[in-house]
């Protein structure tokens, strides 16, 4: 059976037609299927995919790059009953398709559909919910301790990517497995090019002999025999190494313990199939490096594997004014990169630093135009740190750009290494509050809460793209660690200064003066949809800027003049900004009623953003609906005219996200 695929040249306007495809609703008819019909399931497995993410957006050219291991997998083990364990998530598409989800591929990340990434509230096929990086083997290890335990006989999988691979957390797992001996099987599977020189038939060979039970009992055998004799022992391990090095680079597993074989071609399903079935009889830690292309099958996506790492919705651009607005306002990433690049240009102390989010954080132009103070430390969050705080400490300047989700991984380092010693890293976290179709594994929701009780942390939570940029401008004059949170997606589109002044420490500013009875506190980029609230109501509203330090001056002056304070978040109630007012307040002996507006206390499943923040009631309508609510459950304020709930929210509809 040869390598076989058909090369896609755009999406298909329409689903496609297929013979083999449309027959697989469970894998269990998969591995009916006759092994040489597998490549023509993989063509038509591909193309639906091509189709349906077109239809609905989402993860893709690392899923076109897994159709035929997805293939190949199923085909072998025996799923459910033998858990599959994906990492991170951004692959499972062709998995999802062929576990009985083909029909609901057109609700993907789209609010009550398919989740973007495995689910076990899902499907009894997703084994463990993923999101973040490198967790497969120490969950695939987990199961498969769970099943010696209890005499169950069960297969264990995990497959992860030569990115995750370089995350700590999967060396910790791979030890701890060669040590307790468990059956299992980790696919690494490699879409770099670093090994593009093992392809072709020599490294296929000495895969399927090494995988092979000839090979395994005449290796084991080998082993017993010359046990007494060590100088033999001896060449022959150094021998087998030697073979191994000239077609493979698994000497680092096999001295961890585990059984290596690869690489080989991910994409030749024969290859897959044979080594699979073999490697599945093998007892202990086992280890197959494959090797695959991002993208595979669809030209655009071959020749630009980070454009096409992901994608919208295929349909035609909308010329209409909306559409204008958005297109002008900048994306806060691009706000965050801009500044990077001009506070570069006036501190040859800066440096900037990212675990593996170049594109996402906005830092191409800073990699681009200074390239020898950009530091990718690959998806390493917790040396991302750490390596800040060493930088700092020998005078650097060191702005570490992450994901709100991903810092919650570096949370010691974050304690020990960079706040207990008061040193000066700015933190720009990109992502903050909801962020729409990837759902709660990747929501920035909990920041505001696990980084204001740090000492010596300033917590700053800017309203638009200007104030990001005078922000960040403080933050990093800041002599000590600092973090700026915004949110993802486009900004406002007001106009940004382009200096870098900075604004007073732990200082916020009135945007609104009311006569009513009502004052907002908002915290963060939830001020466009305060504002048209604070109009009708007739209601003060600060900007407060900081999370930490507070301003206690302007939170009294409008305590004093309010019979209602409203606090504005997107993060967590539950120790986050409004929290902070609470404790100020409460340490001043005020006793002014005070509404928290934030994140509810459970996970906001993934959906539109504008449509989540509805759900949490943090869009105008739901601010106003219940400011109302608690206005009246306090007995406070004249009668007004019910207002403008759906005036209110026909104005901020139209707000950019």
């Amino acid at each position: 059976m040869a390598v076989h695929q058909k090369t896609f040249e755009q999406f298909p306007s329409e689903e496609p037609d297929s013979e083999l495809l449309q027959l697989i609703d469970h894998p269990a008819q998969l591995r009916e299927l006759d092994e040489a019909q597998l490549p023509q399931l993989a063509d038509e497995l591909r193309e639906f995919l091509l189709y349906s993410v077109s239809q609905t957006g989402g993860h893709f050219g690392a899923g076109l790059g897994v159709v035929e291991l997805s293939i190949a997998l199923h085909y072998i083990l025996n799923t459910p009953d033998d858990r599959l364990v994906w990492d991170v998530g951004h692959q499972t598409y062709p998995h999802k398709i062929l576990t009985g989800r083909r029909e609901a591929m057109r609700s993907m990340r789209q609010s009550g559909g398919l989740a973007g990434f495995t689910k076990r509230a899902e499907s009894e096929f997703d084994t463990f919910g993923v999101g973040h990086s490198s967790t497969s083997i120490s969950a695939a290890l987990g199961m498969a301790l769970a099943a010696e335990q209890q005499n169950i006989h069960r297969k264990v999988c995990a497959v992860i990517g030569d990115g995750a691979m370089t995350a700590g957390m999967a060396f910790e797992a791979l030890n701890h497995a060669a040590h307790t001996r468990a059956n299992m099987l980790v696919v690494l599977n490699d879409n770099q090019m670093s090994i593009s020189h093992n392809q072709g038939g020599l490294a296929n060979y000495f895969a399927k002999i090494w995988a092979s039970k000839l090979y395994i009992s005449l290796r084991e055998g080998s082993k017993k025999v010359l046990a007494n004799i060590p100088p033999a022992k001896e060449l022959a391990r150094r021998t087998e190494e030697h073979m191994k090095g000239m077609v493979a680079p698994g000497t680092l597993f096999e001295e961890l313990g585990f059984h290596y074989i690869g690489p080989i071609n991910g994409h030749d399903l024969e290859s897959l199939v044979t080594t699979l079935r073999n490697m599945s009889e093998l007892d202990g830690p086992q280890l197959l490096h494959v090797f695959t292309r991002k993208g595979q099958g669809f030209a655009p996506a071959e020749k630009d594997p980070i454009g096409y790492h992901a994608i919208n919705k295929i349909e035609p651009k909308q010329a209409n004014g909306n559409a204008q607005q958005q297109a002008k306002a900048p994306k806060y990433q691009q706000v965050f990169g801009d500044w990077l690049c001009d506070m570069a240009k006036t501190d040859p102390k800066l440096v900037g630093i990212t675990p593996a989010m170049r594109e996402g954080s906005g830092m191409v132009r800073f990699a681009d135009e200074f390239p020898d103070r950009y530091h990718d430390v690959a998806i390493a969050e917790q040396h991302s740190v750490t390596l800040a705080a060493g930088m700092a400490c020998d005078g650097l300047k060191p702005v570490v750009a992450i994901y709100s989700t991903f810092l919650q991984r570096a949370y010691d380092q974050l304690i020990h290494d960079v706040a207990l010693q008061n040193l000066d890293v700015t933190f720009c976290l990109d992502r903050a509050g909801l962020v729409g179709e990837d759902g709660p594994t990747h929501a920035g929701s909990f920041d505001l809460s696990y980084l204001r009780c740090i000492p010596n942390m300033v917590v700053m939570a800017p309203s638009d793209e200007n104030e990001t940029r005078l922000l960040l401008n403080t933050a990093y004059q800041h002599p000590g660690p600092s973090a700026v949170r915004y949110p993802r997606g486009n900004a406002t589109g007001i106009d940004i200064e382009a200096g870098l002044e900075t604004v007073p420490l732990g200082k916020g500013c009135l945007r609104r003066e009311g006569r009513g009875e009502v004052a907002f506190l908002n915290f963060g980029a939830l001020m466009h949809e305060v504002l048209p609230v604070a109009d009708a109501l007739d209601a003060s509203l600060a900007d407060m800027r900081f999370v930490k330090p507070l301003d206690e001056d302007l939170i009294r002056q409008l305590a004093e003049s309010a019979e209602l304070l409203v606090t504005v978040e997107e993060n967590a109630v539950q120790g986050g900004a409004g929290s902070a007012v609470l404790e100020y307040l409460q340490s001043a002996n005020s006793s002014v009623p005070v509404l928290q507006l934030g994140l509810p206390d459970r996970y906001i499943e993934h959906g539109k953003q504008q449509a989540m923040r509805a759900e949490c009631q943090l869009n105008s309508a739901g601010i106003e609906r219940s400011v109302r609510e608690k206005l009246h459950a306090l007995g406070i304020g004249r009668k007004r005219p019910a207002t403008a709930v759906a005036s209110v929210q026909s104005r901020s509809s139209s707000a950019v996200e």
